[in-house]
């Protein structure tokens, strides 16, 4: 028995399921999950003494790779002064000073501790501005696992949700309305049955929980039009593709502006960080300017300030570097995947984000995300895993690649896929 396997089944006596976060687990690609022990630029290591060059990267927040030197320094010098005030600090300061200059459509900013408080919080905050309580999402889109969001289209009409985990009841759900992804038309009816009484739209401007998939082209704009339109807010849920897609995010690569704006994994640096920002005139619903409450003992803390504040500078400063390099390793990986498996396969790949789907259709919604094998994934997953290649234990989420890729680490990824045989 191998140490992550005894760790495992230890775990499953303390923590439901042995792990802290469902996909963790492995269930859908059939294996015993892999603990890891280390992390350093772009190789993870395991409890059993193995490394992976790791496309995972914290599912997302690793764009410099792990472990960067300069983000632990500043984190060991910060943890000096204390881990927690409960009280404003000066980085609180300058960490929302820096989002406003890279995201100019943030005007005020409040931290909070996770993209799911950040989304939960916009929200609140889009119905407290707005008077109205409809709320649109999209199928296949992730926003964190509030209880209104946590729905799924029902059988019937696209304007009845239903709620997609035990646990929540009915009544939490009744104002989500679910919209398919890249189809104006679901959203016009939507408006049109109940544009009254919608406060707002929140998507993914990438998708990136169906696994990777991008806006058709002028579909952010639409939904800029019709929030317009009818007097709703866009709400951009930048979790992932903030300072990931480009240092302005996605509003910034595809030039479309939302009123209210979620930020998670980069912004912390590798810290459990979320944030919320937007127009002035909404976000001063907040407490104490507004009567919008949301609070956090942990908030802004010092140390996490730190650790965004210091990866933001950085991305900042060698921007011009950084993202072409990023994107450059990311579309040779793509095109390896294409030339290898031709039509059998489908790949999205936008910046730094890539998914592999095992479908021959283009794969544009979440009907054409799910016509994926995962069969298939799952043995494309272990053999990967097996030659030292750590990819997300599931089809349907992204992968990310790091600043600390290396050529070396994409050549060796790129020949490894040329030599996978299905049969």
């Amino acid at each position: 028995m191998t140490n992550s396997q005894d760790l495992f089944e230890k775990s499953q006596k303390v923590i439901p399921g042995g792990v802290n976060s469902p996909v963790r687990a492995f269930g859908s690609v059939g294996r015993t999950p892999v603990f890891m022990k280390k992390a350093k630029g772009s190789h993870i290591f395991d409890e059993d003494g193995n490394s992976y060059v790791d496309y995972v990267c914290s599912w997302g927040p690793g764009i410099l790779g792990h472990a960067d030197d300069r983000v632990i320094d500043a984190v060991k010098a910060a943890c000096d002064d204390g881990l927690t005030f409960g009280a404003p600090t000066r980085k609180e300061l300058e960490i929302a000073e820096l989002v406003n200059e890279l995201m100019p459509s943030m005007e005020l900013t409040r931290m909070v501790n996770s993209g799911t408080e950040a989304v939960m919080s916009a929200l609140r905050v889009a119905r407290g501005f707005t008077g109205r309580d409809k709320i649109v999402k999209f199928r296949g889109c992730y926003h964190g696992h509030s209880d209104g969001l946590l729905v799924k289209a029902g059988s019937a009409a696209l304007t009845q949700s239903v709620p997609d985990s035990l646990g929540v009841p009915k009544s939490y759900t009744q104002h989500t309305l679910i919209a398919e992804y890249n189809n104006e038309d679901s959203v016009k009816k939507l408006f049109e049955a109940e544009g009254k009484d919608i406060a707002a739209i929140v998507v993914e401007p990438v998708a990136a929980n169906m696994g990777v998939v991008p806006p058709h082209d002028g579909f952010l704009q639409f939904l800029r039009d019709i929030t317009n339109e009818y007097g709703a807010l866009l709400i951009f849920d930048e979790v992932i593709t903030g300072f990931r897609l480009s240092l302005g995010g996605a509003q910034e690569y595809f030039g479309v502006k939302p009123d209210l704006t979620t930020l998670g994994k980069i912004v912390g640096g590798g810290m459990p960080v979320g944030a919320y920002g937007g127009r002035r005139d909404v976000m001063s619903m907040v407490a104490p300017l507004g009567g919008v409450y949301q609070a956090g003992t942990l908030s802004g803390n010092p140390i996490a300030m730190t650790a965004g504040l210091t990866t933001l500078r950085i991305l900042q400063k060698e921007k011009d570097t950084i993202y072409p390099a990023i994107e450059k390793s990311t579309r040779q990986i793509a095109d390896t995947v294409r030339s290898t498996f031709g039509d059998t396969v489908h790949v999205n790949q936008i910046g730094s984000l890539m998914s592999v789907f095992f479908t021959d259709q283009e794969v544009v919604d979440m009907d054409t995300s799910i016509s994926s094998d995962t069969a298939r994934y799952a043995k494309y997953f272990s053999y990967m895993l097996d030659n030292g290649i750590y990819l997300a234990p599931s089809q349907f989420e992204a992968m990310f690649v790091s600043y600390a890729h290396s050529k070396e680490d994409v050549s060796k990824t790129c020949e490894l896929i040329k030599k996978y045989k299905e049969n």
